[in-house]
């Protein structure tokens, strides 16, 4: 367990470099430094409050950072960048569209004939499970259904990153257990970085590669944790002592200050 990434020789896909941010007064997190590789997954963690949702949208070019920078695929963010996905908490599909449309909607948008991105909609809608829903609406889906949509729908642009604000918050335990697996097993035929904000210390432990900790107020890295659990993961994996060892490490840095948390009104 180390707070500094190791790195395997591919390729820096998110640098943040120095990255602090404050909404007024309010410093939510500062000094933080990370690396996100290729075919890597890195979640973060940390109490509430402490800028997980922020710094993902500042890595997004959503939000603008108040220090540092920054830079993927070697450009400084200065605004969303074309090569980067995101998947929210809260489904955001489009309520008139089917669920092809909401899937081939950024496809079309980028210029895309219809033709052919609804021909590339349908091969993730596939990939994620929904065929045969294509021409379904959102209020005709369950909640975990609706979640597919959204990952087809950020898969089908082919980003080199994507960016994942607690994506299956909003499901229930049952689902939410299916659709990490999902994840995993599409995720294994992927050639891109991924950055997962999460509450969930086991998600955070069962879909890492490193598991970044954010503590303090303001926050910045209290440690960065190597998951070298072996893939592909299963339930199985939710079983072995490695992965109950790892989980009670990263609580027992974060519990004292989730505990404080919950009673502080001040979170971003």
């Amino acid at each position: 367990m180390s707070k500094k990434p190791k790195t395997n020789g591919a390729k820096i896909r998110i640098e943040v470099v120095g990255a602090g941010k404050k909404f007024g007064d309010l410093q939510v997190f500062q000094d933080i430094n990370m690396e996100i590789r290729d075919r890597e997954v890195v979640t973060v963690v940390g109490p509430s409050g402490c800028g997980k949702t922020t710094l993902l949208r500042c890595i997004d070019g959503l939000l603008d950072l108040t220090d540092g920078k920054v830079v993927v695929n070697g450009e400084l963010v200065t605004s969303p960048p074309r090569d980067v996905a995101m998947v929210f908490q809260h489904f955001g599909l489009f309520s008139w569209k089917t669920v092809l449309d909401n899937v081939s909607y950024g496809l079309k948008l980028a210029g895309f004939p219809r033709a052919e991105a609804r021909e590339k909609a349908r091969n993730f809608t596939n990939m994620v499970g929904l065929q045969g829903f294509e021409d379904n609406y959102p209020y005709q889906l369950s909640g975990g259904m609706q979640q597919r949509c959204g990952l087809a729908r950020a898969l089908a642009m082919e980003p080199s990153v994507m960016l994942m604000d607690e994506p299956f918050a909003a499901v229930d335990a049952q689902t939410r257990e299916i659709l990490q697996f999902e994840l995993l097993r599409i995720w294994g035929t992927q050639e891109r970085a991924m950055v997962f904000v999460t509450h969930s210390i086991e998600e955070a432990v069962l879909m890492a590669d490193r598991v970044v900790v954010l503590k303090g107020r303001p926050s910045s890295v209290h440690e960065i944790v190597e998951v070298k659990l072996p893939k592909p993961r299963d339930r199985g994996t939710l079983a072995m002592k490695e992965f109950t060892e790892l989980c009670e490490h990263v609580w027992n840095n974060l519990k004292d200050e989730a505990r404080n948390a919950e009673f502080d009104v001040r979170g971003i």
